[in-house]
Formats: structure tokens, sequence, C-alpha cells
């Protein structure tokens, strides 16, 4: 592994120990900013500088991407720090999150990039990933929905695959530096989802969470 890329060392995949999201839930919160995308750009700025190791990862693996994937693939990490951010307490994901994540997917996506196995299959058939509703959401944008929005882009196969390698190992990392509430709201009952709004981080409150 160097400096946390795609490439790296193997490891088992291991899910840190909070709660699951539930996938409607997830699914809310991504409408949401898909809805409200103007009001939610300025929102997910905030999410990503709040997380600049994470978000360094991202650019390290997108040198071969073209502008709009790339693009696309910090549009989708921003919706994913939404959803942590909606869901509890978010620390800042900092080398060692980043490290571990790699390497414990590492296992399982060999051949991945290669367009060798159909990638929403392979990834349903794991256990203990993090965040599956978080991950098929992710999933759907990228390989599973047949109607898209004016405004959204097509994204190569091997573009997608890359893509959705680094949104996985950013849930892993984000879902260990994420502490849930004791009894979360999301666990009782499918609160209405909110529309992107000033719930995203402020510095110094973060920086205490870290």
């Amino acid at each position: 592994m160097e400096g946390g890329t795609i490439s790296g060392a193997v490891a088992e995949l291991k899910m840190a120990q909070n709660p699951t999201i539930p996938m409607d839930h997830v699914h809310a919160l991504s409408e949401a900013c898909a809805k409200d995308v103007n009001r939610f750009q300025a929102v997910a700025k905030r999410y990503l500088d709040d997380q600049p190791r994470l978000v360094r990862f991202f650019r390290d693996n997108m040198p071969n991407m073209p502008e709009k994937s790339g693009e696309v693939s910090l549009y989708l990490l921003a919706v994913i720090l939404h959803i942590f951010y909606k869901c509890g307490k978010v620390g800042k994901v900092g080398e060692p999150e980043i490290l571990r994540a790699t390497q414990s997917l590492q296992v399982h996506a060999r051949g991945w990039l290669k367009g060798d196995v159909y990638i929403p299959d392979a990834v349903r058939a794991i256990e203990g990933r993090a965040q599956p509703g978080i991950l098929d959401e992710a999933m759907s944008a990228l390989f599973e929905r047949t109607e898209r929005r004016a405004e959204e882009v097509d994204i190569p196969p091997d573009q997608a695959a890359r893509m959705f390698l680094m949104l996985w190992a950013a849930t892993e990392a984000l879902n260990a530096s994420w502490k849930a509430p004791s009894y979360p709201e999301w666990l009782r009952k499918t609160p209405k989802a909110d529309a992107p709004n000033a719930d995203a981080p402020k510095a110094d409150a973060q920086a205490a969470d870290a």
C-alpha cells in the first residue's frame, strides 16, 4: 500500500461496530441532495473541506479520470459524507482508517477494474461490509440506474468500477470514524428527509469530534 491508493496489501474485511443505517433512510437522504443540487453544492464543499485526508485519497486516485468522472466521484463522496453527518458524529478520517479500509477491501476486488465481474452482485455477496445501504445507493448510481436525470453524466464502466472502489473504501473509513447516537431516531422510524442545510460540519464543532 502506497499512501492509501487502490492497489495494496490484502486483509480480511471487518466492519466497525456501528449500527447499520436503514436503506430507506439512506435513499431518502441521497434523493434530497439530488433534488436540490444547487443548495447541496455549498454544503458539499463544507463536508469535503472537513475531511482533507479523505479528499486527498480521492484526488490521488483520480489522475487518469476524465474531468467529469472526477467531479461525479467527489459529488458522490459528499453525499456519503452527508449521510454519515446526518446520522451521528463524524471524526476526522486519517491515514490509519484509509489504510485499513483499502487493505480490507482489496481481497475482494481483484480483477474488478478489468471488468471481470458484475460489481453489484459481487459486493452483495460479501458479508461484513460496512453500511450496505450506502454501498447500494452508490452502486445504483454507477451501475444499475437505467433512467438518468438530464444533468447526470454517463460514466464508462472502467471509471465506474474505480470510482466505486474509492467510495467503498471511503464508506469503510468513515464508518470507523463515525459514532451513531445511542438510540438514533432513524432506528425508531424513518424520518422525513430534510433538504441539505446547515447540518454540514462547522470547523470548530467537528474538530472536537475528531
